[in-house]
């Protein structure tokens, strides 16, 4: 009797720590793979902005603001591929489901991220008469990239639904995303370049800064309206009081920004950096409230992360991957802020 009981009490600790597994591993994986989109959005994000910006720079001042994104790119891309990675790995049929249903979406912004690759490096090795094409078609990379995420990001919050509703909401955000790419592109301006380049990265910024934040508002009513899964976690009590630090900290940040933009006398103390940090409080809080908005959805409506999820097994031994990895990739991303810290030097291939 008394082995019997000892295999029984065995027995139990096992399956309660099987559900244990059941339950935390699927959230440690999606939380990975929501901070890994997050630092992708916001480190990829200001190069793709700067991206964008080029056309309207000179041709001295396109190749300081490429030097002030060429040591860190790279590792900025590194940050998409391990969430779509996790994304694959820990949730499978997620993966399928969101991958069909924004098939065009994705193929639009590969093509543009290659396109990039290629004009980055391509500018610097053709005859000069060249160079102003690929500086065009880095142009063309970063909007198509941006644009593409924009509607990727409308589609998602929208369930993958493909009614109308759904499509204008995507185009809104499609149109959106690139302004706040601007905007967090001049805040790195703000923080690598002196000079011209600065001066011009204060006009651009107050130029975008107005429709990006118009564009953002209205998403904001839009979403609840479009989505009555996400108004009722967003406007019933006492959830609606709770959430409210949100908004505050983003229309704060956001009007932070603009205080900063407004007052040149701050922005050539050397106070530009602030505008950066707003953009990345910005980001943060929409991260928030979009991962409030559809857990423990992955796809809104459709499929939790449980159902989701790979097998225990699997994630356990994915798990060992991810441990290894992302330390790895958090290391040689800080190393590399750290090398290159400061203002950017004039471009030099020698």
């Amino acid at each position: 009797f008394v082995a019997r009981d000892y295999r029984l009490r065995r027995q139990q600790e096992r399956r309660d720590r099987s559900c244990v597994m059941v339950y935390w591993l699927p959230l440690i994986f999606v939380s990975l793979m929501g901070l890994a989109l997050l630092l992708y959005i916001i480190l990829d994000g200001y190069d793709l902005g700067i991206g964008i910006l080029l056309p309207l720079a000179s041709d001295e001042e396109k190749d300081r603001m490429i030097e002030a994104i060429g040591p860190f790119w790279d590792a900025n891309e590194t940050w998409i591929v391990l969430g779509i990675g996790i994304l694959l790995i820990a949730f499978p049929s997620a993966h399928g489901m969101i991958l069909t249903h924004l098939y065009i979406p994705v193929t639009l912004m590969l093509f543009g991220l290659i396109l990039r690759g290629v004009a980055f490096d391509f500018r610097v090795k053709v005859a000069a008469e060249y160079k102003s094409m690929w500086n065009k078609l880095f142009f063309v990379g970063s909007l198509l990239a941006s644009m593409s995420q924009g509607w990727m990001l409308g589609a998602y919050v929208m369930g993958l639904e493909t009614s109308m509703t759904s499509v204008a909401f995507s185009v809104a955000i499609a149109l959106s995303l690139p302004a706040f790419y601007v905007v967090l592109g001049c805040g790195w301006l703000f923080i690598k370049s002196e000079g011209e380049l600065y001066n011009k990265a204060a006009r651009w910024a107050r130029a975008a800064i107005l429709p990006m934040g118009v564009g953002l508002f209205l998403i904001s009513i839009a979403t609840p309206i479009a989505s009555s899964e996400i108004a009722a976690k967003w406007f019933t009590l006492p959830a609606a009081i709770g959430l409210m630090p949100i908004p505050l900290m983003t229309a704060a940040a956001f009007f932070t920004a603009l205080w900063v933009l407004s007052r040149p006398q701050i922005l050539q103390a050397g106070y530009g950096w602030i505008v950066f940090v707003c953009m990345v409080l910005m980001c943060l809080m929409m991260a928030l409230g979009l991962a409030y908005s559809i857990f423990p959805d992955i796809v809104i409506g459709k499929m939790n992360i449980w159902e989701s999820a790979a097998s225990t097994a699997s994630l356990q031994f994915a798990l060992i991957g991810t441990a290894l990895a992302v330390p790895m990739i958090l290391f040689y991303t800080i190393f590399i802020y750290r090398i290159f810290y400061g203002k950017s030097q004039p471009l030099s291939y020698e």
